[in-house]
């Protein structure tokens, strides 16, 4: 419309006609996949799976439930929803529920309309206004999501207790023509699970006794972890009954599509992306490391392993380059194997461990992970040092490396500069050719960071000895590392 009408005359000249809500997100769906359009932005890993079922569940008019672990998009893809509605919808002004002035269901608007008839004024509604969203908690009352009675407007207009026109209305109420998003739904309390079976089914309220047809046109969507995440409470089974489509989050298929949502959502400042690049093999490694999490003995499966874990250890990592560059004064950085040490807070803070993990202890278990991503990264890159011991017949590719060590040490502080770093890892002889000639196409930076990679591979196969320092790392021959450490042992025992 050039000039939105502004009252119920001009609203009714004009040939709008109002529509349920949940038809309103069906016909602009059904246009967007006529178009091609998505329906869903800078979510990925859904296409095939997850999206599919939210659009039939559009289709067919349902409430929504996403059940999924932690990170995994439910509440991004709930707000998205509102771009399937109209971009403005009239509402009669002043009313506190957003009463359709066609259709109006508040004692205020019939009361207003019957006065003024088509002198009845009218407001325009944006629909980004019509999203509400309430986190569920266990302090969560009725009177927060249907209403209450108010005294002070009882008392103001004379009404008794008994005239809804002294209910203030809750969240639900006022998100009538909207879309209503509850998250993590099994913390609400059961008593206030019930006070919604109504709303769902038949469109009812009751409060403080005397019950109100009002009937609420609202898109539900809920959000949840599995039943068995905590034991913190559930969903009821008779309101899981009247939510009709119950979709399955899940975390990303592949180390490719979690690396490209990581770099998506991390937040990085306009310097970190100028100057600090972060290889392919990093990003991949720290994608593993959530692999590995998902399926480790020591993590409470149960809880899940965010995508919120994987954006943190990115940010740490630029983070850990930019101190790098700035304590040695060079302009630009490049991430190194090394720096996975830098994003052990944001490992060790985002998973919930079990018994076994507990007497690991947190950063014991990032450790292990991370080693575990190291080891599973590596065959993809060099042969496998384990495959490459049996075969008797050809040469050992690792033995000029692994002889080296025997009698010699690379120490790779987390402060060196560029030309350090290289300069240490051009002293092992048989480095450069063994990267260069298993990587062809990999370029000059990326090929120290290989090189680097191999020290870091073999001491995850006990080919060599890592060892943390306060200031870095250090590699050494295994076998010279045990004699040492018993060495140290026999000092201490005298």
């Amino acid at each position: 419309m050039a000039k939105r009408p502004e009252t119920l005359k001009t609203l009714k000249e004009s040939g709008y006609k109002s529509i349920p809500i949940k038809d309103e997100l069906r016909n602009n769906l059904i246009k967007k996949l006529k178009s091609g359009e998505p329906v869903f932005q800078d979510v990925l890993g859904y296409e095939n799976t997850v999206f599919p079922e939210v659009e039939r569940a559009i289709l067919s008019r349902h409430n929504i439930n996403f059940l999924g672990l932690r990170g995994q998009a439910k509440t991004r893809m709930a707000r998205q929803l509102t771009s399937l509605l109209d971009e403005y919808i009239p509402f009669v002004k002043g009313s506190s529920i957003s009463d359709d002035p066609l259709k109006p269901i508040s004692r205020f608007a019939i009361d207003l309309i019957a006065e003024k008839g088509d002198d009845t004024a009218i407001e325009w509604l944006h629909r980004d206004d019509r999203y509400t969203e309430k986190l569920a908690t266990p302090d969560v009352t009725v009177a927060d999501l249907i209403g209450d009675a108010d005294p002070i407007k009882a008392a103001n207009l004379k009404l008794d207790y008994s005239d809804e026109r002294v209910i203030h209305f809750g969240l639900i109420p006022r998100a009538h023509r909207g879309i209503f998003v509850i998250n993590e739904l099994p913390d609400l309390q059961p008593r206030i699970q019930v006070a919604l079976f109504n709303i769902l089914q038949e469109g009812d309220i009751q409060i403080r006794g005397f019950k109100l047809r009002l009937p609420l046109d609202v898109m539900f969507v809920f959000t949840a972890n599995p039943e068995d995440y905590t034991n913190r409470g559930a969903i009821i089974t008779p309101l899981k009954d009247r939510i009709q489509s119950q979709i399955l989050t899940h975390y990303p298929k592949n180390t490719i599509i979690s690396s490209a949502i990581t770099r998506q959502e991390a937040r990085l400042a306009d310097d970190q992306k100028k100057n600090i690049e972060v290889p392919d093999l990093i990003s991949l490694l720290i994608e593993q490391i959530a692999v590995e999490a998902r399926s480790s003995e020591f993590i409470d499966q149960k809880s899940g392993v965010s995508a919120r874990l994987t954006i943190t250890a990115f940010e740490n990592m630029v983070s850990a380059v930019e101190r790098r560059i700035i304590k040695n004064g060079e302009a630009k950085g490049r991430a190194r194997v090394g720096d996975l040490l830098g994003i052990l807070p944001a490992i060790t803070g985002k998973v919930e461990l079990v018994y076994e993990g507990e007497q690991e202890g947190s950063r014991g278990v990032a450790l292990t992970l991370m080693g575990k991503a190291i080891r599973n990264q590596f065959a993809q890159f060099f042969p496998d040092p384990e495959l490459a011991k049996k075969r008797k017949n050809e040469i050992n590719p690792y033995d000029k490396i692994v002889r080296w060590f025997g009698k010699n040490e690379v120490d790779l502080p987390a402060d060196l500069t560029e030309k350090e770093y290289q300069k240490s890892l051009k002293e092992v002889p048989g480095l450069e050719d063994l990267a260069k000639k298993y990587n062809p196409k990999a370029s000059e930076a990326d090929s120290f960071l290989l090189m680097e990679f191999v020290l870091h591979g073999l001491s995850e196969y006990s080919m060599l000895s890592k060892n943390i320092l306060d200031d870095g790392l250090s590699f050494s021959d295994l076998f010279s590392s045990v004699f040492s450490m018993d060495d140290f042992e026999d000092s201490e025992n005298g």
